[in-house]
């Protein structure tokens, strides 16, 4: 058996490439769009994709099964559980792929001597599967369980967000509930040798303290999860409670994500060469208002001088994550210009975007060369008191905002922020100061609101700054 993890550190997502080498077949698990490391895997070992599965309908990314399918011909399995609120729609019948199969419990893939079964596992969501995974040539029992989003290194799947992103109701108690059971009735009837390969790594909006190691055992989480003991005891309360306390704010594009992966996301193909924009024709672009840039820089280099009404999205690193924050394509058109060192530079990122269903990248630029630049408001930590803002915005998540902030500030963290702008005042009613803990965050945020026309000046050095000044006092709680 050939298994290999891919993990995207810009999402902490883990897809799985599980093949039989004897027959030359394999399964993808939990793929995402840019497919170019599937593709590449399977011909390194000449092998050919044949079958591409997802564990759940995702929130924080935008699924590549009916993507890959429709580059190979794969057949496509998803789930069948859940009841009809959690039914994949019909746009998962790719041409080509054979139609997709929906799988219920106990449901078979086999390829060779390899057996992957379905195991219904709600809790994160109701018609979530875990896989287990029996390489044949070995042992007639499995090895392996893909936990997607059900247990995690350390920690759980999250039940709220289906009530924090994708605006249902109340449902995290029955889901903590769910969980609970599934924990008791699936995985801890598995023998403890059994290796947990889970969806999501430390960094993971998907669990509130994932673990950074990228696998676990069903022995280890059984002795040594902070949830062991309340399945030990029985104790569904105590374990409900725990579970739903001091989760982490749920970034607004999850609600898009639930949407699109539930109904099919768009196939894009073989990606466009991108156009390379000299600074006359992007000047020309820019003023128009035909395209949007994307300042890819640092927030030191932004702070010296951008485009006008440019968006911060810094580096390749995190592209996906913050690029969502900023640009709904939803509720945007326009196509992006990326500022990139290289043609491939400005392609990578494009990978990244094109995750989170951002699929309007057009071209490149190397410079800012020749553009007119603004530089953005910002105010020193030590002269904050002699500023009078109409708010003062906060824009980490709320733990870290009940561990410590500055005295009147407001909440909102920066992956909620362009939609709840009902929070916020009237773009002319006067300056927004607005702060992260380093200032990181923050700069990609107000980029958003300068381009929805608010003045926002940023609170240079962040929280960290203000907080090391000798006569401050944060506020707790």
């Amino acid at each position: 058996m050939l298994l290999e993890r891919i993990y995207d550190e810009d999402l902490a997502q883990a897809s799985y490439f599980i093949g039989c080498q004897a027959t030359g077949e394999v399964v993808v698990v939990d793929p995402r769009r840019d497919l170019g490391v599937y593709l590449d895997l399977a011909a390194k070992h000449d092998m050919t994709i044949v079958a591409v599965t997802e564990t759940h309908i995702h929130a924080d990314y935008l699924s590549g099964t009916r993507e890959l399918a429709a580059r190979t011909g794969a057949r496509i399995y998803v789930s069948d559980e859940g009841g009809p609120d959690w039914t994949y729609g019909p746009e998962f019948d790719v041409e080509g792929s054979g139609g997709a199969v929906r799988m219920t419990h106990g449901h078979r893939i086999e390829l060779g001597n390899i057996a992957v079964e379905a195991v219904h596992t709600p809790g994160h969501t109701p018609e979530h599967l875990s896989f287990l995974v029996t390489d044949g040539a070995q042992s007639s029992e499995p090895g392996f369980m893909l936990t997607g989003d059900f247990v995690f290194v350390g920690d759980l799947g999250r039940p709220d967000l289906l009530d924090e992103a994708a605006g249902f109701v109340d449902t995290r108690f029955a889901g903590a509930k769910d969980l609970f059971a599934s924990l008791r009735d699936r995985f801890l009837t598995l023998p403890d040798y059994v290796q947990v390969l889970p969806a999501h790594g430390s960094g993971s909006a998907c669990g509130k303290a994932l673990g950074a190691v990228p696998a676990t055992t069903v022995g280890y989480e059984r002795n040594f999860a902070w949830w062991a003991g309340y399945l030990r005891d029985g104790d569904e309360q105590g374990f409900v409670d725990e579970l739903l306390s001091g989760q982490p704010d749920a970034h607004a594009y999850f609600a898009r994500m639930k949407a699109q992966n539930k109904l099919g996301p768009a196939v894009i193909g073989e990606a466009p060469r991108l156009v390379e924009y000299g600074p006359e024709e992007l000047s020309t672009e820019l003023a128009a208002d035909r395209a949007i840039l994307i300042d890819t820089r640092q927030h030191g280099e932004v702070h010296a001088g951008t485009a006008a009404r440019s968006l911060n999205i810094p580096g390749v690193a995190k592209a996906a994550s913050y690029g969502a924050w900023v640009y709904d394509p939803e509720r945007e058109q326009r196509p992006l210009v990326l500022l990139a060192a290289s043609r491939g530079d400005a392609e990578e990122m494009r990978d990244h975007l094109v995750r989170v269903g951002i699929d309007t990248v057009r071209g490149f630029t190397t410079s800012l060369t020749g553009l007119e630049l603004v530089r953005p408001k910002l105010v020193e930590p030590e002269d904050l008191d002699g500023v009078e803002p109409v708010l003062l915005l906060d824009v980490r998540n709320r733990t870290e905002h009940a561990e410590g902030h500055l005295p009147g500030a407001e909440q909102l963290s920066g992956g909620r922020l362009l939609w709840n702008l009902d929070r916020l005042p009237e773009p002319d009613s006067g300056t927004i100061v607005s702060y992260c803990q380093s200032g990181v965050r923050n700069c990609v945020a107000a980029s958003a609101l300068r381009r929805r026309g608010y003045d926002v000046a940023e609170l240079e050095g962040g929280y960290s700054a203000w907080a090391a000044l000798p006569s401050t006092t944060p506020v707790t709680a």
